[in-house]
């Protein structure tokens, strides 16, 4: 099942003696966090909606505003707050996945369909992502490049074609 609010960014600091909150971004850049109508900040099992007044960009940062945080109490008691959007605030590209919808799926031969683990971590550097496969044998590094990944299918798995050596003797017997 798809998670409804998906993991935006962090509260760390605030910004001046109004509420204005300094935001951490976990979104494909800040200006994306920068741009949501609306957070949330997760509250037990539930999640509190908070309009964004005004959000902008500075430096690596987010500085917002947030309905409701007007002084410097408030915005210090959310300070380590994680803050969350709707899924279908955020802009995905055609072809484009959340990492969190890849976390756990199957990784499957793209030409024999045998299982060759799952995906348990996602990491980006320099603008290309990074799949931790685990298999039974420990653990393997794929890149998501289209050389490698043929198809993603959020229901059946990601279909892959290794090259000779990529899974040492794993990808000789699939």
């Amino acid at each position: 099942m798809k998670q409804p609010y998906l993991l935006a960014g962090r509260v760390i600091n605030l910004h001046g003696f109004r509420g204005t909150l300094k935001l951490e971004s976990y979104c494909d850049s800040p200006s994306v966090l920068a741009k949501l109508p609306d957070l949330y900040l997760k509250r037990g099992e539930s999640f509190e909606k908070k309009r964004v007044l005004h959000a902008s960009v500075f430096r690596q940062f987010v500085l917002a505003d947030l309905e409701g945080i007007s002084d410097e109490t408030s915005a210090n008691a959310l300070r380590g707050v994680d803050v969350f959007a709707k899924r279908e605030d955020l802009p995905l590209a055609p072809g484009a996945h959340f990492v969190v919808d890849l976390l756990g799926l199957p990784v499957k031969h793209a030409d024999s369909g045998a299982l060759l683990g799952k995906i348990v971590d996602v990491e980006t550097r320099g603008g290309k992502e990074l799949y931790t496969v685990e298999t039974p044998d420990g653990v393997f590094y794929l890149p998501a490049v289209k050389e490698f990944v043929v198809r993603i299918d959020l229901d059946e798995g990601i279909f892959v074609r290794p090259i000779p050596g990529l899974l040492d003797d794993r990808g000789e017997r699939v």
